[in-house]
């Protein structure tokens, strides 16, 4: 959480919490708004589009507020599709990128006038109606393939084999298309900025090569995401003006002044540190070991249960308490269910407000309703201060509209 945000929102916090149910997410719209600003002056006038990565946080408050800005998105099913449509997302401003991939999520991306990327040869082939532009996507290759969060090259679900890319195009043109461009899934949740900027390059050196080979010209490359934020205190963020510079160096060496459009599908960078989810300790217990049990949920963050990712945790208002470690969980029928385990935090008391960070990206996105536990509200931070609601919690008829009784 950024020394900014915490500024705007903790004054507000306590009689937020006192009307306002926990547990939810809120966001701060100045700080989602600044960093998509600050990685467009990185590239500069340069021939780059960043297109935001829906999935991370699909609320269309915020993908309106990134269009405002002028971001694009990138979707990989037929509803982020749609919700681009809905805030105004024209031709153009779409990246489709998805992966086993059902027709009519092809025809919807091809009518919204979508930058379709193609996972595999065999969907390709099954299409009656090529894109203007044609695109494939690499399977993890190079430093991606090393990537545990993504799948090693020969157990991954994504992407073209790089060995098979220049047969692809090949066939494409055949069918008649004349535009192309290329897409690689570099890395995921990277903090190492040259080994990102390198990933990259990979990608831009593997189209070069390709489009040698088939004897084509590239519109564009896209580098995709994988940029990572520092979760933990004494994380290094992406230093994204190098990024930047070496992607652009990368795109010069491998296709002389000029070359083809930069594209990026970034989420996690842009909204992840903008988020926190805000909750209360609800039972203090002792089973062998110190239990924080809080009204939040795995169903509104599943991550650190999911593959035991790091989310930093915080009381502000314990200040001056004895110091001791907890697992800190939630009322989940699951022993998974816990934020942190063995976690040192100031002495956590019945009725606390405890902040978990970094959740402004693959949190509430990811939520569930297992257990009954229904997802949270989702809040925003104006740029002017105020807060609003941008999503409300669920209940108890929401979790049941969509059953038919009498079966």
């Amino acid at each position: 959480m950024s020394a900014e945000f915490a500024e705007r929102l903790l004054p507000l916090l306590p009689e937020l919490v006192a009307s306002y149910q926990t547990p939810f997410h809120i966001y701060d719209a100045r700080g989602i708004v600044a960093t998509h600003e600050a990685m467009a002056r990185a590239f500069g006038a340069a021939g780059h589009r960043q297109y935001f990565a829906v999935k991370a946080l699909p609320n269309p408050n915020v993908l309106a507020l990134l269009r405002a800005a002028g971001s694009g998105f990138d979707c990989s099913s037929a509803v982020e599709l749609r919700l681009a449509l809905a805030v105004g997302a024209q031709p153009g401003d779409i990246v489709f990128t998805s992966n086993n991939t059902a027709l009519p999520e092809y025809r919807a991306a091809l009518a919204a006038g979508a930058l379709i990327t193609f996972d595999d040869r065999s969907f390709a082939k099954k299409v009656d109606e090529l894109p203007e532009t044609v695109a494939f996507r690499i399977s993890p290759t190079g430093l991606a393939d090393g990537c545990a969060l993504m799948g090693s090259a020969a157990h991954s679900k994504f992407g073209v084999p790089a060995h098979e890319l220049a047969g692809a195009y090949a066939e494409a043109r055949a069918r008649g298309a004349r535009r192309f461009g290329i897409h690689g899934m570099t890395l995921a949740n990277e903090l190492d900025t040259g080994r990102a900027a390198r990933a990259a390059a990979e990608v831009i050196r593997l189209g070069a090569r390709v489009a040698e080979a088939v004897g084509i010209e590239l519109a564009y490359v896209n580098v995709g995401g994988g940029l990572g934020i520092p979760y933990r205190e004494d994380d290094k963020p992406i230093d994204f003006i190098a990024y930047a510079e070496e992607i652009l160096a990368a795109r010069e060496e491998h296709f002389g002044p000029g070359g083809p459009r930069i594209l990026t599908e970034i989420g996690r960078y842009v909204t992840g540190p903008h988020g926190v989810l805000v909750t209360r300790v609800i039972n203090r217990c002792r089973k062998g070991h110190e239990i924080a049990g809080l009204d939040a949920s795995m169903s509104a963050l599943m991550r650190p249960a999911l593959y035991g990712a790091y989310h930093h945790i915080s009381l502000p208002f314990a200040g001056g308490r004895p110091a001791g470690r907890f697992d800190v969980v939630g009322a989940l029928c699951e022993n998974l269910d816990k934020f942190a385990i063995d976690r040192e935090l100031p002495e956590p008391r019945d009725g606390d407000i405890v902040l978990i960070h970094d959740t402004g990206a693959h949190g509430h996105a990811m939520g569930f309703t297992y257990n009954g536990r229904l997802r949270p509200a989702e809040l925003m931070l104006t740029d002017g201060g105020d807060v609003v609601e941008i999503r409300r919690a669920e209940t108890y008829d929401d979790y049941m509209a969509t059953v038919r009784w009498g079966a």
